[in-house]
């Protein structure tokens, strides 16, 4: 758990050495998004390929027009799969969720559309099962870096299309996902 305290002590740090007024750009946000998680690998001669539905919920603030501190909860479903496993038929289910805690940088590419990217931190825990019986329970802390594309409707409200990379122990899982960001006080 240092690491969550290093983070958090980033975000008092950062937050004491900004103006307490609101400039244009500043404030606070809140998004959601919906997506495509996947993961390909070898566990112990358990091999999952699979593709399901993930969501994150995030908040944050802008500390100016280029930059937001941000925290979410990401879920990324349950990967599921029928296998050969030891030369019988199982089914294996694999799952995973936890939380980020990063910063967001934006690049304005004109009034309405805005490159941006994320890293940062994801805190999480998993479940492996093999036909209903846990076989293992990991927690970590893992890296996690996005890229993608914002346009604007409002001053408030923008819809992302963003591809995800998180590490994920030895393992790693990307996720495409479509979401909305709404800016409050602008």
């Amino acid at each position: 758990m240092n690491t969550l305290k290093i983070c958090v002590m980033t975000l008092i740090l950062i937050r004491m050495m900004t103006p307490f007024q609101v400039e244009a750009g500043e404030g606070f946000y809140a998004g959601a998004s919906v997506g495509t998680a996947s993961l390909d690998d070898d566990f112990d001669g358990l091999e999952i390929d699979d593709d399901v539905t993930a969501y994150r919920i995030v908040g944050g603030w802008w500390v100016n027009r280029y930059l937001a501190l941000e925290a979410g909860y990401h879920d990324f479903g349950d990967f599921e799969q029928s296998v050969n496993f030891n030369g019988a038929s199982s089914k294996a289910k694999l799952s995973a969720d936890g939380y980020t805690l990063g910063l967001q940088a934006s690049y304005p590419l004109g009034n309405k559309v805005a490159l941006f990217g994320r890293a940062g931190a994801f805190f999480w825990d998993g479940e492996a099962e093999i036909n209903n019986v846990s076989q293992a329970s990991p927690e970590e802390t893992n890296p996690y870096l996005s890229l993608g594309l914002s346009y604007s409707f409002t001053n408030n409200l923008s819809v992302n299309g963003d591809w995800t990379h998180y590490d994920l122990e030895s393992s790693s899982s990307d996720v495409f996902s479509l979401g909305f960001q709404f800016r409050f006080g602008r």
